[in-house]
């Protein structure tokens, strides 16, 4: 996709409403947020850091995930729009916190358009200093009356949505003796292979990571470490991709040798509709990544309302385990892929809210 000369075509294809470029030269910050649409509410999303190989790369990734941010959002039953935020890592440059206020001011630019929160590369610690200059945050520590981290509700969520694809499948939701590979043990990793383990589900695992993997391996002497290259294709029940996206593609899908793909990470698909359609054809179930994995933005959403409990972040999170039943069986009954089914429910939402809005 070339983004650099068709940029409006992009947003056009894409239906975004609106994308900043962020530079400041005295701390070395670029950045770039995608608001895709606040149809719902205002957008929330995560801010990204990672070294992308070029900056077409950053802003393709940024687009896609704030994308998914939208959908997320709207099968969720949350009023909350799409949006996030990427940060182009540099060597050279010191991300204090000097550097994550700047940012902090980018953000609060937008008027609560964007509210930002974590994602890979940052932490509750980040979210702290960006809060010194912008209330529009989610994730704040505990101490600032936060929510705190969102991974164990990301987790958690993934964890239902894999028993309720095991039951879709068995007619059984124990994951008791079900082989799962998980590729990414990060923080939302972690979490899940915690929920895994305790249901004796016998569990391998893969990162790039050798801390995250030594300390995975420290608490659960039974689990097997896999090369990060053999994980998606490993002979298991559950390939559970936990990490990047865009694994499952006309590289990698011929050659899965699982029942069910059920995992915390965005954009999974490279292609929602080719490579949706050949994990179908392959008889495996994929259980949709937007829904599944909306723990963490739920919690937020809870956090911004400014009455938070976990009582009722999990009163949204549970109902995700009848809802990756239900995308199945429209699945099934519409003959698309999951993820088209899942992306219907999320779209049809935003249309009958943006149809009320024009009424009124």
């Amino acid at each position: 996709m070339e983004l650099t000369s068709n940029l409006f075509s992009i947003l056009d294809e894409m239906e975004h409403e609106q994308v900043v470029h962020c530079f400041d030269k005295e701390t070395g910050l670029r950045a770039i947020i995608a608001i895709h649409n606040t149809v719902l509410g205002p957008s929330l999303g995560g801010t990204r850091v990672w070294k992308y190989s070029n900056e077409a790369d950053a802003l393709q990734d940024v687009l896609r995930l704030s994308r998914g941010m939208t959908f997320k959002s709207s099968i969720s039953g949350i009023n909350l729009g799409g949006g996030k935020a990427v940060i182009l890592a540099d060597d050279n440059v010191k991300r204090d916190e000097r550097y994550w206020r700047k940012y902090g001011e980018f953000v609060n630019s937008l008027g609560g358009r964007y509210i930002t929160a974590e994602d890979v590369g940052t932490s509750t610690k980040e979210i702290e200093y960006i809060f010194k200059e912008t209330k529009h945050v989610a994730g704040k520590p505990f101490h600032l009356g936060g929510s705190g981290d969102p991974s164990p509700f990301t987790a958690y969520g993934v964890y239902v949505s894999m028993k309720a694809s095991w039951k879709k499948l068995t007619g059984n939701d124990s994951l008791s003796g079900v082989k799962v590979a998980v590729q990414g043990t990060g923080h939302v990793g972690q979490f899940l292979i915690e929920h895994l383990m305790s249901e004796q589900a016998i569990v391998s695992i893969a990162d790039i990571n050798q801390a995250n993997l030594e300390l995975v391996t420290s608490k659960y002497s039974t689990i097997q470490v896999v090369a990060p290259n053999d994980i998606a294709t490993s002979d298991v029940d559950v390939y559970s991709p936990c990490a990047l996206g865009a694994t499952l593609n006309a590289s990698s899908i011929p050659l899965l040798k699982c029942k069910v793909v059920c995992g915390a990470a965005n954009n999974q698909l490279k292609d929602e509709v080719v490579d949706g359609d050949a994990i179908m054809q392959r008889g495996i179930l994929y259980a949709p990544d937007f829904l599944i994995n909306a723990g963490g933005v739920i919690n937020c959403y809870i956090e911004a309302t400014g009455e938070y409990s976990k009582e009722k972040t999990m009163h949204f999170i549970e109902p995700i385990y009848d809802k990756v039943i239900e995308i199945f069986n429209k699945s099934e009954k519409d003959h698309i892929n999951p993820q088209l089914a899942a992306m219907a429910i999320a779209k049809d939402r935003i249309k009958q809210a943006k149809s009320k809005s024009m009424a009124n």
